[in-house]
């Protein structure tokens, strides 16, 4: 079932901006394009949105006598939301963390408008297997604040001062430079990626789960050269890749990819067993996380290398086999 139909995707957007304009060069077309579309929308879609002399275009615009270019159409092009999409948007109004990201003057404006809606699902719908019970408090309205101006940040560029409880119990204040937020679902935790900044300079790179956070205050100050995010994950990438065999029992090659989707990997198919040996890279901080997720699939998998890595993989087996069977 499609909520939502793709004439409301990014080339939907691109034309409806375009034909709010009362004039337009060959140039603006090419420009929106390159910045609002896909990387080869450049391809295909100027053809389609200038109008071409064998009518082979969209016909959503005509060419004047001068050059430019206007749209056809009177008025604007509107978008039309149908009941199943208010149906979809009040089932998400159900879900605490869409406070995070709306003002709560937008969420209490949606609620008027949708109060008369059906939502189309309830949380209660849902059961999360191997998820962690202790997710985030996204109710609490510490939290929220706390997120936000996290958020702000990330977008802004601001340089925070941050205080928070670590995972050892430590109370840390310092300046850091929020950099990205990510949303953990086997946790049901955000945390946000961020560097240490010292006497105004740049000391180290971390990871703070917001969760963890007593307070924020921003500090008028602002990071002027762009963050090379590319650089900055490629440091913090461990220095030899996880090494895994997975069979094809239980669908355990499908699952793997699935669960491992974010990850950077590499793959080998053997077609004869059809079982994958795969390379996983990942951030050197969430190691225990990664081993964990790893151990979730139990004897359709093994940990082929690192020796070290194989090693803790093995403790934490035997350790919990010992929690079974103490006798």
């Amino acid at each position: 079932m499609t909520i939502f139909s793709e004439i409301y995707g990014a080339y939907f957007r691109i034309a409806a901006k375009l034909m709010k304009s009362a004039s337009l060069t060959e140039n603006d077309i090419n420009n929106t394009i390159q910045t609002e579309g896909f990387r080869d929308s450049v391809l295909f879609l100027p053809q389609k949105l200038i109008p071409q002399k064998d009518a082979s275009d969209w016909r959503l615009f005509r060419r004047n006598s001068d050059g430019t270019i206007t749209p056809v159409t009177k008025k604007h092009p509107k978008s039309v939301i149908t009941n199943l999409q208010r149906m979809w948007l009040k089932s998400k109004l159900s879900d605490p963390k869409i406070r995070l990201f709306l003002d709560d003057e937008i969420i209490s404006a949606l609620e008027v408008s949708l109060k008369d809606v059906k939502p189309l699902y309830l949380p209660s719908y849902f059961r999360y297997t191997d998820r962690f019970s202790d997710g985030d408090d996204y109710n609490s309205e510490i939290y929220r604040n706390n997120f936000r101006k996290v958020l702000n940040a990330v977008k802004s560029g601001e340089i925070l001062e941050i205080a928070f409880t670590s995972g050892h119990g430590q109370r840390i204040r310092r300046r850091f430079l929020p950099l990205k937020i990510e949303y953990s679902p086997k946790n049901d935790k955000f945390r946000v990626y961020c560097q240490l900044i010292k006497y105004g300079k740049i000391s180290d790179s971390g990871i703070i789960n917001i969760g963890r956070i007593e307070e924020v205050n921003g500090t008028g100050h602002f990071c002027t050269i762009p963050v090379n995010m590319d650089k900055y994950f490629a440091e913090r990438k461990c220095t030899e890749p996880v090494i895994v065999r997975v069979t094809t029992e239980r669908n355990a090659v499908e699952r793997f990819f699935m669960e491992f989707a974010p990850y950077e990997k590499q793959s080998e198919r053997d077609l004869v067993s059809g079982n994958c040996t795969v390379k996983l890279w990942y951030d050197r901080q969430d190691e225990t996380e990664l081993l964990i997720r790893l151990l979730s699939f139990g004897p359709v998998i093994e940990i082929l290398g690192p020796p070290d890595f194989r090693q803790k993989v093995s403790e934490r087996v035997m350790k919990q086999n010992e929690l079974l069977f103490k006798e």
